[in-house]
């Protein structure tokens, strides 16, 4: 406790270069803390949006997104496009719950003077029981549309504001794209999303994929999305999905994906990401702790006297080090502390924004990566004052 009251003391005589030493660890740790934080709530808000989904879904995509390309463009590998065949063919399969066929493609929706971007999804009713998408206002189209080939669409809640300045005024209204008139017949439920390049949901337009061949003039899909009725079904499923494809295409043209390996390489995506930011983040850390040891060489030299008269008196080269090890610690658990407090009021005024959270490890790294910074970077101008000689010390000027 004499240590710890001899550091504060120290500390309370020069508040001034105590904080401004504390401020490189408290930057640090809050760089630290506040991207594993958006990390964290990111890879959660990822993994809570496939739960949503469901486990049982598989996507038919062409090319192979896992191994080369890019998420947020899928046509950056698009070597094929499937066709009604396909559908027709897969659609035997006894296991498949659902077959949702999908064409995308991004348009500019017009509605008297507002002009809004959109990614339209034309497929069957199917796909907003594959996305979990449900109306707001309104109604969605069915399967009878899609025969029918009804010019009618529901659009994302965000799209509704922007074309009509109010979403539940949405429904009845008529936009036009692709030189064509459609009539809103829903507005889906508010799901957020868009970032980190990520779908937004909330912008997207929906129809029926055969109203969409006026400007799909070849009649394909992008992708298939498959249900299968259970679990356990998955596995027989793919392998009757590759049989059949394989009748038409080489296996290089096109993927398989199960959910649950989309969101491994997702996340094991964002894992690298995160350890690279982290990475970057510490550094500053260490450019805190370098100031630290400085600092405490500084307040070696100011009590070089002391020290000798300590030791005069018969303090031992153990308690002289571990004074200023203890110092050194303390001014950096201040720092720590402190931003990991500054962290924690960050995150609680953004959660209503962005997804993020800190959990326990982050509170224990915090902690523990300023008590190892002040050990480390303190030892050394601890050892030094430890060694003092008392005669030479009582003599310095």
């Amino acid at each position: 406790m004499g240590f710890i009251r001899s550091a504060f003391f120290d500390f309370s005589r020069n508040k001034g270069r105590t904080f401004l030493t504390s401020l490189g660890i408290l930057i640090g740790v809050m760089a630290v803390v506040l991207l594993t934080a958006f990390g964290l709530g990111l890879r959660a808000y990822i993994e809570q949006q496939f739960e949503d989904l469901g486990s049982n879904l598989i996507r038919i995509v062409p090319g192979n997104p896992l191994k080369g390309g890019s998420f947020s463009n899928p046509g950056s590998f698009i070597t094929i496009k499937f066709d009604e065949k396909d559908v027709q063919n897969l659609s035997r399969i006894r296991e498949v719950k659902l077959i949702v066929p999908v064409y995308s493609k991004t348009v500019n929706i017009v509605s008297g003077n507002n002009k809004e971007s959109s990614t339209i999804y034309a497929s069957n009713e199917g796909v907003f029981t594959a996305l979990n998408v449900k109306a707001e206002y309104g109604t969605l189209y069915t399967d009878q549309d899609v025969d029918k080939r009804s010019k009618v669409i529901v659009i994302g809640y965000t799209l509704a504001e922007d074309l009509f300045s109010s979403a539940k005024n949405a429904v009845g209204k008529s936009v036009k794209f692709e030189g064509q008139k459609y009539t809103v017949i829903g507005v889906t439920e508010k799901k957020g999303g868009g970032g980190f390049g990520g779908p937004d949901f909330d912008t997207f337009t929906y129809m029926p994929y055969k109203t969409a061949y006026t400007f799909n003039t070849d009649k394909t899909f992008m992708a298939i999305i498959l249900q299968t009725k259970t679990e356990e079904g998955i596995k027989p499923v793919i392998r009757q999905v590759n049989e059949i494809l394989l009748k038409r295409y080489e296996e290089e043209e096109f993927s398989i994906i199960q959910q649950e390996e989309l969101l491994t390489a997702i996340n094991s995506i964002f894992g690298i990401i995160n350890t690279v930011l982290v990475a970057i983040a510490a550094i500053s850390l260490v450019v805190g702790g370098i100031g630290i040891m400085n600092i405490m060489y500084v307040t070696v030299t100011e009590r070089i006297k002391e020290i000798g008269i300590r030791r005069a008196l018969g303090a031992r080269k153990s308690d002289i080090l571990i004074q200023f090890l203890v110092a050194s610690v303390i001014l950096s658990l201040i720092g720590g502390i402190a931003g990991l407090t500054v962290s924690y009021i960050i995150v609680f005024f953004i959660q209503a924004y962005f997804p993020a959270y800190i959990d326990l490890n982050s509170v224990l790294l915090a902690v523990g990566v300023s008590s190892a910074i002040g050990i480390i970077f303190g030892v050394f101008p601890a050892k030094k004052a430890a060694d003092l000689s008392p005669i030479d010390a009582i003599r310095y000027e």
